[in-house]
């Protein structure tokens, strides 16, 4: 909704309630914007579940991009993404913003449009926030809450050696479409092009199959990759005790990822299992359950794929396809 309003003539309480009409509220006895504090309550027989992140303009993001409706899509999925990982079902979520002097409105409306676009998409209701000013770029802060049955939880500390290595889709393109992005400040080319930079600016949140995993007993453990498959997987076997070994030939790869960066030399691996910002799962497994996970991902519309194996080394090693060690420069992204 274009509007010639400027955000300081709206003021806080007039951004709240442009805030509340975008989004549909929790019903009584629970309640949700317009109080000190929210009042919600999880099923019977269900664990809440809490996640949070922080996207920082400078850090996580940049405006020169444009598009901050796929801003407001990808700030709600980043946290669906962790309760995927966990397997639990989202419910509720709190949105705060720091918004520096002089911010468009007519780009926080494009922003509140993707954020109410992803929540309709799970089924997620927004409970609450805050808004004040920032002295620097805009912040963006989104808490999620979901649930689960709390013996159906998925951790990350189930891995045992033997389990297979599955992930979810495709790995690389939003570090590919990153890079683009960083390159080019936003322009889009051929299609394969487009697929890699929307797959950074709208990440798919891997929902649905995180709950079809956990509700059906078939994964060991699981964490999404936000920081990169070699970090994320380091963690998951850190928190369970052993190793892991990936043969980076069958790592799944993209057709637009592979057209994008044709006649490279060598494969650009640093950014399929170092770039971060993928979004989907990893997680492990008995051999023993192949097929079943087969058949539930494809339930879930996900396509999945075994990339390795579980160890006792403690180590976790990424081979070439000419059977030599990967050694990447970093294993995934880090702030500090």
């Amino acid at each position: 909704m274009k509007t010639t309003t400027s955000l300081s003539s709206l003021g806080e309480f007039g951004l709240i309630d442009r805030i509340r009409v975008r989004f549909p509220q929790p019903a009584p006895p629970e309640l949700g914007i317009g109080d000190d504090a929210a009042l919600l309550s999880p099923s019977p027989g269900m664990q809440l579940v809490v996640s949070t992140d922080l996207l920082a303009e400078g850090v996580h993001f940049e405006r020169s991009f444009g598009q901050l409706h796929l801003l407001g899509r990808k700030s709600l999925a980043v946290n669906l993404s962790d309760l995927a990982a966990m397997g639990a079902r989202p419910r509720w979520f709190f949105l705060s913003l720091a918004i520096p002097a002089g911010f468009p409105l007519d780009q926080i409306e494009a922003f509140l449009d993707g954020l109410a676009e992803q929540a309709a998409e799970h089924g997620v209701l927004l409970a609450g926030g805050d808004t004040c000013g920032s002295k620097s770029g805009l912040v963006i802060s989104v808490t999620i809450m979901g649930e689960q049955r709390p013996e159906l939880l998925l951790r990350r500390s189930g891995t045992r050696p033997g389990d297979d290595i599955w992930v979810s889709g495709s790995l690389g393109d939003s570090a590919l479409g990153l890079r683009l992005l960083l390159k080019d400040k936003g322009s889009i080319g051929d299609d394969a092009t487009e697929y890699v930079v929307n797959r950074h600016l709208d990440p798919t949140p891997r929902c649905g199959l995180g709950q079809n995993l956990a509700e059906a007993g078939l994964a060991s453990a699981m964490i999404d990759i936000s920081d990169g498959l070699l970090a994320d997987l380091g963690h998951l076997c850190h928190q369970s005790g052993c190793g892991a070994e990936i043969l980076l030939a069958q790592v799944p790869r993209s057709t637009p990822f592979d057209a994008v960066t044709a006649g490279a030399s060598p494969t650009p691996w640093q950014l399929v299992v170092a770039g971060g910002e993928d979004y989907e799962l990893c997680f492990t497994a008995p051999p023993a359950r192949r097929a079943a996970i087969l058949e539930t991902a494809n339930s879930a519309g996900v396509p999945v794929t075994v990339i390795g194996k579980v160890t006792d080394s403690g180590q976790v090693v990424a081979c070439l396809p000419d059977g030599s060690n990967f050694q990447p420069s970093a294993s995934g992204y880090t702030h500090f």
